[in-house]
């Protein structure tokens, strides 16, 4: 019986194992590769997106989504906007109404991503929403993966520089890994829900100290 808590307390998550993906990553910065990566991703069953933006220190307009992370379990593609632009291969992804997607806070994604091209958005599952069926109310990906797997994922790279010349492993890794979290989160609370081995704990002050 797994036990999931309607919050989670942040303050536990340092002493947690850290999670991360350990499949493969590739990077695509070329629309050639980008074809051939969604012509493979679009025979998946399964995916998990994301997107990262080169962060803006001071007060203006936001850079343009530089990034968008889509992750099968077992591999991960990078694809850098920042010098392919939205090609129509990825948009015909993004569109697409039969596989699974999954991802988190995608209003506010989907919303930079329409920034780059306009384009009509596929079914994404969005799991601030599926969780909500659990009665959870933490919904940060960093709270649910700590609440669901007792693993905390790092977000040391969140601010890091996502338009530099080359990504560096450590960037690579945190935008795979973040990706791959929406789909290990979704199998997992998708079984719990059909199999119903689960139960729902109050948060309770007393677990942090």
């Amino acid at each position: 019986m797994k036990t999931l808590w309607s919050k989670y307390d942040k303050k536990l998550i340092a002493g947690l194992p850290r999670a991360t993906f350990g499949g493969r990553v590739i990077v695509v910065d070329t629309e050639s590769e980008a074809s051939k990566a969604i012509a493979y991703l679009l025979k998946q069953p399964l995916l998990g997106f994301d997107t990262e933006t080169r962060p803006t220190f001071r007060p203006g307009p936001m850079h343009p989504v530089a990034l968008l992370q889509v992750s099968t379990p077992d591999t991960c593609f990078l694809f850098r906007l920042n010098r392919i632009g939205l090609p129509e291969c990825v948009i015909r992804l993004l569109s697409d109404l039969r596989i699974t997607k999954v991802a988190l806070s995608w209003s506010d994604d989907s919303g930079q991503l329409q920034r780059r091209h306009k384009f009509k958005m596929g079914n994404f599952i969005e799991l601030q929403t599926f969780v909500k069926e659990f009665g959870i109310e933490d919904c940060s990906l960093q709270k649910l993966y700590a609440n669901v797997f007792g693993q905390k994922i790092s977000k040391a790279q969140q601010l890091s520089n996502w338009e530099a010349d080359v990504l560096s492993e450590a960037q690579k890794l945190y935008a795979a890994t973040d990706a791959w979290a929406c789909v290990r989160l979704y199998e997992e609370l998708n079984e719990l829900k059909k199999n119903g081995n689960w139960e729902l704990k109050e948060y309770d002050e007393s677990i942090s100290k």
